[in-house]
């Protein structure tokens, strides 16, 4: 049993390992801006995840494209832009504001409108009198008034 534990625990640090990128920089500024880069944008296959917490195959290729391009002395604009051709603003957390994300920037306000509408709506419906005939309030009142007799 013991013997089976120490694989187990050696096969989890061989794996855990692997998962470590260790790239140098050539100045702080580079890793700087290596760092805010995999910070903002998005892997494609986590989908909720920027690239420093992915630990997909994609994610760790498009690290190493960023670190590449980085030390090929492209700046992060130039970074961001070759993303964006390649992959679409998907790949942006904070897509710009252009004509084709103005539903992705605007749609939640726009939501949250509709659903503001439509509540005022329902509650001025809701806020209305009821009208009620005076055969229907006299029929009312007998009735309650039987009931307190017999009580």
């Amino acid at each position: 049993m013991r013997m089976v534990l120490i694989f187990m625990f050696v096969l989890l640090a061989n794996s855990a390992q692997a998962a470590i990128e260790a790239y140098e920089f050539d100045s702080p500024e580079m890793e700087a801006d290596y760092k805010q880069l995999i910070a903002e944008l998005r892997c494609l296959v986590c989908q909720n995840q920027n690239l420093a917490d992915s630990d997909a195959e994609l994610a760790q290729d498009l690290r190493r494209e960023t670190y590449e391009m980085l030390q090929q002395g492209k700046s992060r604009q130039q970074v961001m832009t070759f993303m964006v051709e390649r992959y679409g603003d998907f790949v942006l957390y904070r897509p710009q504001f252009k004509s084709s994300t103005y539903l992705l920037w605007l749609g939640p306000f726009l939501l949250l409108v509709i659903v503001l509408a439509i509540v005022v709506k329902r509650l001025r419906a809701a806020a209305k009198p009821v009208d009620v005939d005076a055969d229907a309030l006299a029929d009312a009142k007998s009735l309650l008034e039987e009931e307190q007799t017999k009580k």
